[in-house]
């Protein structure tokens, strides 16, 4: 039974380019056998920033997951209490599904913060780690015991981020090499990220 699933997190405000990269490189890993994208509506650590709303965004990712068959899009943190921390959605996820393998999905930047994520070392006791890293990296930074719990992919990334695309579109220029076409088509037609 194909049970392995890797847990992304994002805000995905909008999902670009690089979200789609990485989500090949993890499910063209062999360590997964499908990606569960977990959508978060209101990130702890983004409370002063203004998203589009979660409707937008998971609209959104649908669109740009069309063609992934290994890739899936999870709503549970929408319905666990806010504000909605990983390990609680990991807890959560392992109590629904108990048979399943589950580990948590990070880019390489993500991994160099981890140890000031809120209760990081629960998270580890409850999953492994599954890092999107370019194979010349090296981690002098973290330590040991989330070394220990990592395993890292090879990922060329894309240079792209959420917040250059809302600035693209704040300026009036084109977005149309960041994003998958349905999605910049998506976001002109709802009018989404122009002040």
């Amino acid at each position: 039974m194909a049970n392995r699933i890797g847990l992304l997190g994002g805000t995905f405000d909008p999902v670009h380019n690089g979200h789609i990269s990485i989500f090949r490189s993890f499910t063209e890993s062999d360590l997964i056998d499908q990606l569960w994208v977990l959508l978060t509506p209101d990130p702890p650590h983004k409370a002063d920033k203004n998203h589009a709303k979660y409707s937008n965004r998971i609209a959104m990712l649908h669109l740009a997951i069309e063609d992934l068959s290994a890739v899936s899009i999870s709503t549970i943190e929408q319905e666990l209490p806010k504000p909605s921390y990983t390990i609680q959605t990991i807890r959560a996820l392992k109590d629904k599904h108990p048979d399943f393998d589950f580990s948590y999905c990070l880019g390489g930047d993500s991994l160099q913060n981890f140890h000031l994520w809120k209760n990081y070392d629960q998270i580890l006791n409850e999953v492994d780690l599954l890092v999107a890293e370019r194979p010349e990296f090296h981690h002098q930074n973290v330590s040991e015991s989330i070394l220990k719990k990592t395993s890292f992919i090879a990922h060329q990334p894309v240079s792209v981020s959420s917040s250059l695309i809302r600035e693209r579109l704040n300026e009036g220029k084109s977005i149309s090499d960041l994003v998958p076409q349905q999605v910049e088509d998506y976001i002109l037609s709802e009018k989404l990220y122009f002040q």
